[in-house]
């Protein structure tokens, strides 16, 4: 059961698509703050991924962590690292069933896009893909984004407006930058004057990312 110290431990975890197992391709898919896992699964269909096996796991209080992702990272303790661990368990019980964490993409919008960004830098391999739409690396203005290991050309997409009401565009820079470093194959996309959303263009260049994604496995 949840605790104090795991708020997100017994997270209800939604899945379409194919059984695990029975679908080469899974997709984890993250969704933003005072949102709803059945809100982040639409993505499902407008990504064009009926062959894959989604996973949309819930939020405890639907927010992944209870302060900006600009704050100190210690005050969004202990429900980073609850959220952290349960994306880590989604891809462990993949691999459980066979399927390599390079055929797992992880995908999210706004505070689902920021906790993907450190999910990917604080639990470093070669995953199919990444998709932040609005976000970045956690941590405060000025500090030190550095992670440690290697993504192995991993296809990163980090798409966002500018300006936006929650992520500098700054940030995302920043940590397209970190990846970069990292060694992943990092596309950024700045969406003038764009809402607080996702746009048609972000779906399609999305698409693109996550077929061309299927020649690199």
């Amino acid at each position: 059961m949840s605790t104090p110290l795991s708020p997100h431990r017994d997270a209800k975890v939604l899945e379409a698509g194919p059984l695990l197992g029975r679908a080469s391709r899974v997709a984890i898919l993250l969704h933003g703050r005072g949102a709803r896992a059945e809100d982040i699964l639409d993505l499902r269909n407008q990504l064009g991924l009926p062959e894959w096996t989604v996973f949309a796991p819930q939020a405890a209080g639907n927010s992944w962590y209870p302060n900006s992702f600009l704050a100190p990272i210690e005050s969004n303790e202990p429900w980073l690292s609850s959220a952290l661990n349960l994306v880590e368990s989604l891809v462990s019980r993949c691999t459980t069933h066979g399927i390599l964490a390079s055929q797992v993409a992880v995908i999210g919008f706004s505070q689902g896009a920021c906790l993907a960004s450190e999910f990917i830098a604080s639990y470093p391999q070669r995953y199919r893909a990444m998709i932040a739409f609005t976000g970045g690396l956690l941590g405060p203005i000025g500090q030190d984004l550095k992670h440690e290991g290697r993504l192995d050309q991993m296809p990163i997409m980090l798409s966002s407006g500018d300006p936006d009401p929650h992520v500098p565009w700054e940030r995302v820079k920043e940590s397209a930058a970190q990846f970069t470093a990292m060694g992943a194959d990092v596309s950024i996309q700045r969406y003038p004057n764009r809402p607080h959303s996702i746009l048609p263009q972000e779906i399609a260049a999305a698409q693109v990312l996550l077929q061309q994604s299927s020649s690199l496995t």
